[in-house]
């Protein structure tokens, strides 16, 4: 066992994480989205979590891309839903941070991200992008 992870960060997800440059994308796809189609790197399901969570679980050990829109969230017809505004707040973001992506063009920026992690979420537009930015060194 580790210290001081989220409990709901598996040895295999850390390593797919870590693998990840800066810039390069996560996925965190609700129930509904086709994973499996689009995974072309790894695909890591956490089945019965929800996606706000599982992206504050990825937030605990990822900073956000500062060199171009760190989230994309899947544009719903009826304008920010519950889901997507947890998801903001999971990311330590705010809606200025968020760029908003038609379904099939969302659909093409996820069939080239690193890593698809496919959630629990039963709630609509329940998906979003995660671009990861530069970890900070820490002096020694």
């Amino acid at each position: 066992m580790l210290l001081n992870l989220d409990p709901l960060l598996t040895g295999r997800l850390l390593m797919a994480l870590d693998e990840m440059g800066h810039g390069d994308a996560v996925v965190i796809a609700d129930a509904h989205f086709t994973a499996s189609a689009l995974a072309k790197k790894t695909l890591i399901d956490l089945p019965g979590i929800s996606s706000p969570r599982v992206l504050q679980a990825i937030r605990s050990v990822m900073v956000p891309d500062a060199h171009q829109t760190p989230l994309a969230l899947m544009d719903a017809p009826d304008g920010i839903l519950p889901v997507q505004t947890e998801l903001i707040a999971a990311a330590g973001l705010t809606p200025a941070d968020v760029e908003m992506v038609e379904r099939f063009a969302f659909y093409d920026l996820a069939a080239k991200a690193e890593l698809i992690i496919r959630t629990g979420e039963v709630r609509i537009y329940g998906n979003a992008i995660f671009r990861k930015g530069v970890t900070p060194v820490q002096p020694s």
